[in-house]
């Protein structure tokens, strides 16, 4: 499976230094087709600064698809253009040469954020997610809402995002189980995302991370 228009690339720059070779870049995939890959020039995922690569930097690339499965691939620079934006030109993989990687282990944090969720057309609930994490949440709504484990939840989670503005993030994800919580008029619902667009996908993992530092300072030491 070959990367495509608006995917992230995640990228590594194999002719530089032993350890600027270590560093993560990242960058959007403007244009595509047999033979190349045109991206947004990258940027530094560690400083934020913009990615000075040259004519044959050799490349380790991947990318995410939407369901959450990894690929990865050697690549080169093959040249730049100048349009609205600088592109950088990447030679296309051939198709047999991307490698499928095991799918990613997402970290689940325990979160109540507010979520608004639809079930195969059923009118509108509001919940309070328990958990979530890159791959799926699981949210507390009342028993009295009718779901069964494959069907389909529209969603809209509001998030925290920068400088205190919420991010609304829509996904679809499919129930995995039911859990009735004792003593209690709720149901906790187990899902995993089926459509959900990358970038909101990283917004949800930031948070996670972010989260996961959170709950280790409130620990009480040992």
């Amino acid at each position: 499976m070959l990367p495509r228009i608006n995917q992230i690339l995640h990228l590594q720059v194999l002719s530089f230094g032993d350890e600027e070779a270590k560093q993560e870049h990242k960058a959007r995939i403007a244009e595509a087709d047999d033979t190349r890959i045109c991206i947004e020039i990258p940027i530094n995922t560690a400083t934020g600064q913009w990615t000075r690569l040259r004519h044959g930097d050799e490349l380790a690339a991947y990318y995410v698809t939407e369901d959450g499965i990894k690929y990865s691939f050697r690549t080169t620079v093959i040249g730049f253009s100048e349009d609205a934006v600088r592109l950088v030109h990447l030679q296309t993989p051939a198709p047999e040469s991307v490698v499928r990687v095991q799918r990613r282990q997402f970290v689940r944090v325990p979160a109540n954020l507010e979520l608004a969720a639809s079930i195969d057309g059923q009118p509108q609930c509001v919940a309070l997610t328990d958990n979530i994490s890159g791959g799926g949440i699981s949210f507390v709504c009342d028993k009295s809402i009718s779901a069964e484990t494959g069907q389909s939840v529209s969603c809209w989670l509001l998030m925290p995002g920068k400088n205190q503005q919420p991010d609304h993030i829509p996904f679809r994800c499919e129930i995995v189980r039911m859990e009735p919580l004792a003593d209690s008029d709720k149901q906790r619902i187990v899902t995993r995302y089926s459509e959900i667009a990358e970038k909101d996908r990283e917004k949800i993992i930031r948070y996670c991370f972010d989260r996961q530092l959170e709950l280790r300072k409130l620990a009480p030491e040992k």
